[in-house]
């Protein structure tokens, strides 16, 4: 490609795609950055990446929010720029053959929580809250963890009345099937609480290596949409977390318990997961599995070898391919492991997810 950006912006490859557009890595030629870029066709049947962009605005400067650098309209789309981020959790959850240690989720759920009471606090409600919109910074950031992809949020609270919006059922489904709430497969308004039952949903889905309906099917989308939510509603809190520590069940409770208005208590739910790391001896020392693991085989191949060679990930052929390939610039942060995945090898591992 050779396409450039407010004449700023030289687009160098397509990195990923979603349901309203797709993502490119970039060059900034003022200082050589890399950047994202996101592209929208402006003959887009629903256009959202402008509706994304103002709620990024509402956002910047929050921790783990990445930051806008320009937004316009070159030829024929509708254009995002944005900072280039590390690989999301769905990339780093094949990187260690699907399965996360208790340690590596009671860590990430402490951020996670944070990073959505912080969209909270400002407002809006993010409505897809999937392991894939979750990813790790870039370089000396390469610990901390960021939310992305806005294009489904909405604001629920108005910000100078303080006006909550109001309580509506036959909604059409917004969301990705497997973790959306109970309440929006039924077709009710969303509000706080359906955030943080789908980050429920998210941990189980760590520490089981799958969920219960995950692999349901059917001959459309929609019908395939009703197993799952049939399923959900069918599996109770006790049997989705029977084995697991008793912390996660308490979780769901937590947020089912809550009022269309009522806001989650952020910090009852981390203090859960703080006492539970500590309750099993684990230190907060941000050792995630994928640093772990890619010392590991760092080490593997020095002795092997008696060089210091980089070390490569498991192979491919004993994994997922995650949704969202991982860029360039991650090959310079020592934190993180290479994950040489391109966006046509991206298999369907649940229903899309789906807009009103």
């Amino acid at each position: 490609l050779s396409l450039r950006m407010a004449r700023r912006y030289k687009l160098v490859r397509e990195i990923g795609s979603g349901s309203f557009g797709d993502v490119y890595l970039a060059i900034d030629l003022t200082n050589q950055e890399k950047v994202a870029v996101k592209l929208e066709s402006q003959n887009a049947r629903h256009p959202r990446l402008v509706h994304e962009k103002k709620l990024y605005n509402s956002l910047q400067g929050g921790v783990g929010i990445p930051q806008i650098r320009w937004y316009g309209q070159e030829m024929d789309y509708n254009v995002l720029v944005m900072d280039l981020l590390g690989p999301s959790l769905e990339d780093l959850f094949n990187f260690c053959s699907r399965r996360f240690t208790m340690k590596t989720v009671l860590m990430l759920a402490d951020q996670m929580i944070s990073r959505i009471e912080y969209v909270h606090s400002q407002n809006m409600i993010h409505r897809d809250i999937k392991p894939g919109n979750f990813v790790m910074g870039p370089g000396q950031e390469c610990k901390e963890l960021f939310l992305i992809d806005f294009g489904l949020a909405k604001k629920y609270r108005d910000k100078k009345t303080g006006q909550h919006i109001p309580y509506r059922y036959g909604k059409s489904f917004t969301g990705t099937p497997a973790f959306a709430s109970i309440s929006a497969h039924l077709g009710m308004e969303q509000c706080r609480r359906d955030d943080m039952e789908s980050l429920g949903f998210v941990l189980m889905y760590f520490i089981r290596a799958s969920l219960p309906w995950q692999e349901l099917k059917a001959t459309t989308t929609k019908q395939t949409c009703e197993k799952i939510s049939e399923m959900k509603m069918s599996t109770s809190v006790d049997v989705l977390c029977d084995g697991f520590p008793v912390e996660f069940a308490m979780y769901f409770k937590h947020c089912r318990r809550l009022s269309f208005e009522e806001a989650p208590d952020y910090m009852y739910l981390r203090h859960l997961f703080r006492l539970l790391l500590r309750k099993m001896n684990y230190q907060h020392d941000y050792a995630f599995d994928w640093i772990v693991l890619k010392q590991k085989t760092e080490q593997q191949a020095a002795s092997s070898s008696g060089q210091g060679q980089q070390a490569q990930p498991p192979k491919a052929s004993k994994l997922r391919k995650p949704k969202i390939p991982v860029v360039d610039h991650m090959k310079n942060c020592a934190c993180l492991p290479v994950l040489e995945i391109t966006a046509s090898e991206t298999p369907v591992l649940w229903p899309p997810r789906a807009t009103s």
